[in-house]
Protein backbone atom coordinates (compact mmCIF):
# COMPACT_ATOMS: atom_id res chain seq x y z
CA UNK A 1 0.00 0.00 0.00
CA UNK A 2 3.18 2.67 0.95
CA UNK A 3 4.55 1.75 -2.63
CA UNK A 4 1.18 2.40 -4.14
CA UNK A 5 1.07 5.81 -2.41
CA UNK A 6 4.81 6.43 -3.23
CA UNK A 7 4.28 5.72 -7.45
CA UNK A 8 1.32 7.95 -7.11
CA UNK A 9 3.35 11.56 -5.84
CA UNK A 10 6.04 10.48 -8.30
CA UNK A 11 3.59 10.64 -11.00
CA UNK A 12 2.09 13.77 -10.11
CA UNK A 13 5.79 15.02 -9.08
CA UNK A 14 6.60 14.34 -12.91
CA UNK A 15 3.13 15.44 -14.16
CA UNK A 16 3.73 18.90 -12.07
CA UNK A 17 7.09 19.64 -13.85
CA UNK A 18 5.85 18.63 -17.39
CA UNK A 19 3.44 21.50 -17.12
CA UNK A 20 5.40 23.63 -15.82
CA UNK A 21 8.25 23.61 -18.56
CA UNK A 22 5.05 23.28 -21.44
CA UNK A 23 3.02 26.32 -20.10
CA UNK A 24 6.21 28.59 -20.56
CA UNK A 25 8.06 30.03 -23.67
CA UNK A 26 11.84 29.59 -23.70
CA UNK A 27 12.18 31.72 -27.27
CA UNK A 28 13.53 28.98 -28.67
CA UNK A 29 9.82 28.12 -30.48
CA UNK A 30 8.96 27.62 -33.81
CA UNK A 31 8.36 30.63 -35.87
CA UNK A 32 5.66 31.06 -38.23
CA UNK A 33 6.11 29.68 -41.53
CA UNK A 34 6.52 32.45 -44.12
CA UNK A 35 3.38 32.87 -46.30
CA UNK A 36 2.62 31.77 -49.69
CA UNK A 37 2.79 34.62 -52.44
CA UNK A 38 -0.26 34.00 -53.06
CA UNK A 39 -1.36 34.53 -50.08
CA UNK A 40 0.03 37.55 -49.03
CA UNK A 41 -2.08 40.91 -49.34
CA UNK A 42 -1.13 42.56 -52.91
CA UNK A 43 1.28 45.40 -53.04
CA UNK A 44 -0.55 48.84 -53.51
CA UNK A 45 0.99 50.04 -56.58
CA UNK A 46 3.16 53.32 -56.11
CA UNK A 47 2.42 55.99 -58.79
CA UNK A 48 5.51 58.67 -59.19
CA UNK A 49 3.79 62.18 -58.88
CA UNK A 50 4.99 64.21 -61.63
CA UNK A 51 5.15 68.34 -61.80
CA UNK A 52 3.12 69.52 -64.73
CA UNK A 53 4.60 71.74 -67.00
CA UNK A 54 3.74 75.13 -67.18
CA UNK A 55 3.12 75.60 -70.82
CA UNK A 56 4.71 78.30 -72.62
CA UNK A 57 2.37 81.59 -72.96
CA UNK A 58 2.71 83.52 -75.85
CA UNK A 59 1.39 87.48 -76.00
CA UNK A 60 -0.91 86.64 -79.27
CA UNK A 61 -0.51 89.01 -81.84
CA UNK A 62 -2.91 92.07 -82.14
CA UNK A 63 -4.99 91.39 -84.59
CA UNK A 64 -6.08 95.24 -85.24
CA UNK A 65 -2.51 95.64 -86.82
CA UNK A 66 -1.82 94.54 -90.39
CA UNK A 67 2.07 93.27 -90.58
CA UNK A 68 3.00 96.28 -92.96
CA UNK A 69 1.91 98.97 -90.06
CA UNK A 70 4.27 97.35 -87.73
CA UNK A 71 7.10 99.08 -88.52
CA UNK A 72 5.59 101.94 -89.09
CA UNK A 73 3.85 101.75 -86.15
CA UNK A 74 7.11 101.22 -84.09
CA UNK A 75 8.66 104.57 -85.10
CA UNK A 76 5.95 106.36 -84.18
CA UNK A 77 6.32 105.12 -80.61
CA UNK A 78 9.98 105.90 -80.71
CA UNK A 79 9.21 109.57 -81.71
CA UNK A 80 6.38 110.07 -79.21
CA UNK A 81 6.86 107.51 -76.24
CA UNK A 82 3.19 108.69 -74.86
CA UNK A 83 1.45 106.53 -77.98
CA UNK A 84 -1.08 103.92 -77.82
CA UNK A 85 -2.50 101.70 -80.44
CA UNK A 86 -5.64 100.74 -78.63
CA UNK A 87 -6.18 104.35 -77.50
CA UNK A 88 -5.57 105.77 -81.08
CA UNK A 89 -8.08 102.94 -82.37
CA UNK A 90 -10.79 104.14 -80.02
CA UNK A 91 -10.38 107.63 -81.19
CA UNK A 92 -10.16 106.67 -84.43
CA UNK A 93 -13.51 105.08 -84.45
CA UNK A 94 -14.81 108.27 -82.58
CA UNK A 95 -13.63 110.56 -85.40
CA UNK A 96 -15.00 108.01 -87.54
CA UNK A 97 -18.99 108.48 -86.61
CA UNK A 98 -18.23 112.63 -85.89
CA UNK A 99 -17.25 112.80 -89.23
CA UNK A 100 -19.67 111.25 -90.57
CA UNK A 101 -22.32 112.68 -89.05
CA UNK A 102 -21.14 116.03 -89.57
CA UNK A 103 -20.94 115.67 -92.88
CA UNK A 104 -24.47 114.41 -93.22
CA UNK A 105 -25.83 117.27 -91.04
CA UNK A 106 -23.78 119.47 -93.37
CA UNK A 107 -21.89 120.95 -90.25
CA UNK A 108 -18.70 122.23 -91.92
CA UNK A 109 -17.28 123.90 -88.81
CA UNK A 110 -16.89 120.60 -86.99
CA UNK A 111 -15.32 119.53 -90.15
CA UNK A 112 -12.95 121.93 -90.30
CA UNK A 113 -11.73 120.73 -86.58
CA UNK A 114 -11.84 117.16 -87.58
CA UNK A 115 -10.18 116.98 -91.10
CA UNK A 116 -7.24 118.44 -92.36
CA UNK A 117 -8.23 122.04 -94.65
CA UNK A 118 -8.09 119.97 -97.74
CA UNK A 119 -10.43 117.32 -97.09
CA UNK A 120 -12.32 119.90 -94.97
CA UNK A 121 -12.95 121.79 -98.91
CA UNK A 122 -14.03 118.25 -100.27
CA UNK A 123 -16.47 118.17 -97.89
CA UNK A 124 -17.72 121.08 -98.31
CA UNK A 125 -18.05 121.32 -101.63
CA UNK A 126 -19.97 117.80 -101.64
CA UNK A 127 -22.50 119.88 -98.87
CA UNK A 128 -22.78 122.92 -101.07
CA UNK A 129 -23.74 120.82 -104.18
CA UNK A 130 -26.33 118.71 -102.28
CA UNK A 131 -27.89 122.37 -100.80
CA UNK A 132 -27.70 123.26 -104.41
CA UNK A 133 -29.99 119.81 -105.43
CA UNK A 134 -32.44 120.25 -102.75
CA UNK A 135 -30.83 117.13 -101.33
CA UNK A 136 -30.85 116.14 -97.73
CA UNK A 137 -29.41 113.16 -95.77
CA UNK A 138 -30.82 111.07 -93.25
CA UNK A 139 -28.04 108.35 -92.53
CA UNK A 140 -27.45 106.71 -89.07
CA UNK A 141 -23.70 104.79 -88.57
CA UNK A 142 -25.26 101.37 -87.42
CA UNK A 143 -22.12 99.80 -85.98
CA UNK A 144 -18.44 99.64 -86.56
CA UNK A 145 -17.80 96.18 -86.69
CA UNK A 146 -14.14 96.19 -87.35
CA UNK A 147 -11.18 99.33 -87.13
CA UNK A 148 -8.35 98.01 -88.25
CA UNK A 149 -4.81 99.83 -88.23
CA UNK A 150 -3.40 98.95 -92.28
CA UNK A 151 -0.15 101.30 -92.71
CA UNK A 152 1.66 103.67 -90.63
CA UNK A 153 4.79 105.73 -91.63
CA UNK A 154 6.61 108.55 -89.81
CA UNK A 155 8.54 111.39 -92.05
CA UNK A 156 10.44 113.54 -89.61
CA UNK A 157 7.68 114.29 -86.94
CA UNK A 158 4.75 114.33 -89.29
CA UNK A 159 2.81 110.56 -89.06
CA UNK A 160 0.26 109.14 -91.01
CA UNK A 161 -1.74 105.88 -89.56
CA UNK A 162 -4.03 104.59 -92.20
CA UNK A 163 -7.30 102.96 -90.63
CA UNK A 164 -9.73 99.96 -92.37
CA UNK A 165 -13.45 100.42 -91.42
CA UNK A 166 -15.96 98.06 -91.78
CA UNK A 167 -19.46 99.30 -90.91
CA UNK A 168 -22.41 99.06 -91.46
CA UNK A 169 -24.79 102.03 -92.16
CA UNK A 170 -28.05 103.17 -92.94
CA UNK A 171 -28.79 105.80 -95.61
CA UNK A 172 -31.63 107.75 -97.41
CA UNK A 173 -31.38 110.69 -99.01
CA UNK A 174 -34.40 112.69 -99.76
CA UNK A 175 -35.22 115.42 -102.51
CA UNK A 176 -36.62 118.74 -101.71
CA UNK A 177 -40.06 117.39 -101.36
CA UNK A 178 -39.26 115.23 -98.67
CA UNK A 179 -39.72 112.85 -101.04
CA UNK A 180 -36.86 109.41 -100.44
CA UNK A 181 -35.08 108.98 -103.69
CA UNK A 182 -32.35 106.52 -102.76
CA UNK A 183 -31.50 104.69 -99.72
CA UNK A 184 -33.61 102.52 -96.90
CA UNK A 185 -33.07 103.33 -93.14
CA UNK A 186 -34.52 99.68 -92.69
CA UNK A 187 -32.00 98.30 -94.86
CA UNK A 188 -28.05 98.91 -93.27
CA UNK A 189 -25.39 98.59 -96.17
CA UNK A 190 -21.82 96.94 -95.62
CA UNK A 191 -19.56 99.92 -96.00
CA UNK A 192 -15.45 99.74 -96.35
CA UNK A 193 -13.78 102.79 -95.50
CA UNK A 194 -10.18 103.26 -95.61
CA UNK A 195 -9.08 107.05 -93.99
CA UNK A 196 -5.55 108.06 -92.87
CA UNK A 197 -5.21 110.36 -90.06
CA UNK A 198 -2.44 112.75 -89.67
CA UNK A 199 -0.56 114.53 -86.46
CA UNK A 200 2.82 116.38 -85.73
CA UNK A 201 4.51 114.30 -83.09
CA UNK A 202 5.49 116.42 -79.64
CA UNK A 203 2.98 119.16 -80.63
CA UNK A 204 1.02 120.96 -78.37
CA UNK A 205 -2.50 119.35 -80.96
CA UNK A 206 -2.87 116.19 -79.05
CA UNK A 207 -5.73 115.71 -82.00
CA UNK A 208 -5.26 113.29 -85.05
CA UNK A 209 -7.18 114.93 -88.23
CA UNK A 210 -8.03 113.16 -91.23
CA UNK A 211 -5.56 113.57 -93.99
CA UNK A 212 -7.07 111.13 -96.49
CA UNK A 213 -10.39 109.19 -97.47
CA UNK A 214 -11.19 106.22 -99.66
CA UNK A 215 -13.06 103.17 -100.26
CA UNK A 216 -12.59 99.40 -100.57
Amino acid sequence: MFYVVLLAMVAAFLALRLYSVLGKRTGHEQQPLPRAAEDRPAAIPVTARTIDATPEVREPANRNIEPRAEAGLRSIVAGEQGFDVNQFLGGAQAAYRMTLEAFWSGDEKALAELAEPDVAHAFGEAIAARREAGETLENRLVSIERAVIADASLEGREARITVRFDADIAAVTRDADGTVIAGSLTDAVETHDVWTFARTLKSRDPNWRLADTDEE
